[in-house]
């Protein structure tokens, strides 16, 4: 069995651990399914597969903390860096009970190809605690990021791996973490992370971006089939920052929201969701449940019923091949990782009266603004929100015209078409550099 690429030769009882594990995880079988399609098409050699399919690196550690009840628990922490070939790694650091090494895989080579598509200079990283952070408090949450980021240290920093907030994290997580390795190196280094607060030179634009690319590429999608947006209809699975600024976003374009969900459950109103009222409800309650302008739907058939625009963003493997024959949407755009398994693809395409917005590039608004942050902080000089948005609107119009372009030309699927373009990068840039003997 082949080892990993950049791991040592002593490491070869690890090769026969890690690897079987990993493919046992069902987020990275579905990951690894359509790398493997990819390097397929584009014909790679079977060294060039082999080194732009597995990462570089695996990090796992304990992460031993005091409970406020004077407990000391362990929890254990993960970090993958997929390829540095491209530049340093980047990606977010989720906090979730059901963190595994093989979805955090998945996530980073997801991440991987979601920045060299978006021509940005990183490969892709991940990383998790399993841990719940709705039942910690928030002296404990702190301890737990700053123990996690002292672990961390020797292979983070703005030159190697660059974190971001993801599920169970948000820009407080990001301030600990900052200040944490700046302490430690003893100066403040702002580019250790992205998705801080504005206060410690975090970027404007930051929070909504991943939302805003969804309801932008979305709207794109509808121009390109012939549609108009204002009063077009949407239903949107997750309410979460994702989902709750693709909602915002849409509805400023005139879009009516037909139904929304997160986890207490889904919520419909056949003439449109009243967006703001919705929101501060969500604010004042924590949920979407109960909201009074709107019926409960069960949340597997909303995303059955009927609009131009289904945005799943908030878990992965939710369009199956149980529900894919029954999609009524013109457009799927995903605002999850991952949110379509391979067996509804192959519905979908069958089908071919849905336009697929793949996640690599439908949710790649984050990373983007990620690395607009970054360049900030190294020229210590910030942009407005306008011109964030405006340079991520630019970026994303360039990607999603080179995939539909490809697709169009080859007659192949947007997520192949996606993918191939961002691991013929890859596999360029290996290529050019050699491999070090």
């Amino acid at each position: 069995m082949r080892g990993f690429a950049g791991c040592n030769p002593g490491e070869s009882g690890l090769h026969s651990i890690v690897k079987p594990s990993l493919l046992q995880n069902p987020v990275f079988a579905m990951a690894a399914e359509q790398f493997d399609q990819v390097a397929d098409f584009l014909d790679l050699g079977e060294d060039l597969r082999e080194r732009c399919k597995w990462p570089k690196r695996f990090i796992s550690v304990t992460v031993p903390i005091r409970r406020d009840d004077g407990r000391t628990e362990v929890f254990f922490g993960h970090r993958v860096q997929h390829h540095l070939t491209r530049g340093p790694t980047k990606g977010g650091l989720r906090y979730h009970p059901a963190v595994d090494l093989g979805e955090i895989t998945a996530l980073a080579m997801w991440m991987t190809w979601k920045c060299a598509l978006m021509d940005l200079p990183f490969g892709g990283g991940k990383g998790g605690i399993a841990c719940d952070p709705r039942s910690m408090s928030a002296g404990e949450l702190e301890r737990l990021t700053r123990r996690f980021t002292m672990e961390m240290i020797p292979f983070i920093g703005p030159e190697t791996d660059v974190m971001a907030p993801d599920v169970g994290t948000n820009e407080q997580i990001m301030a600990w973490m900052t200040d944490t390795y700046s302490t430690h190196m003893g100066h403040l280094v702002p580019s250790i992370v992205t998705g801080k607060p504005l206060n410690l030179q975090g970027s404007a634009g930051r929070t909504r971006a991943t939302g805003h690319g969804v309801a932008f590429l979305a709207s794109n999608a509808l121009h390109q089939s012939g549609k108009t947006v204002d009063g077009a209809s949407a239903i949107v699975q997750g309410f979460g920052n994702v989902g709750s600024h693709t909602v915002s976003t849409l509805a400023s374009y005139g879009v009516r929201i037909l139904g929304v969900s997160d986890v207490s459950g889904a919520i419909w109103n056949d003439r449109g969701l009243d967006v703001q009222k919705l929101r501060k409800h969500v604010a004042r309650t924590g949920s979407v449940a109960g909201f009074k302008e709107a019926e409960t739907i069960d949340p597997g058939q909303l995303l059955q019923q009927p609009c131009d625009i289904l945005a799943p963003c908030a878990l992965d493997r939710v369009i199956t091949a149980e529900n894919a024959p029954h999609l009524r949407c013109s457009i799927l755009a995903e605002g999850a990782n991952g949110p379509t398994t391979p067996e509804a693809d192959r519905i979908l395409n069958a089908r071919g009266d849905v336009f697929i917005i793949p996640d690599v590039i439908c949710n790649a608004g984050g990373v983007t603004v990620s690395y607009f942050e970054w360049v900030q902080n190294f020229q210590h000089y910030l942009w407005t929100e306008r011109e964030v948005i405006t340079r991520l609107e630019t970026l994303l119009q360039k990607a999603f015209t080179q995939v539909t372009r490809m697709a169009k030309r080859h007659k192949i699927p947007h997520r192949l078409a996606a993918q191939a373009i961002a691991i013929r990068t890859v596999a360029d840039a290996k290529n050019s550099r050699g491999l070090f003997p």
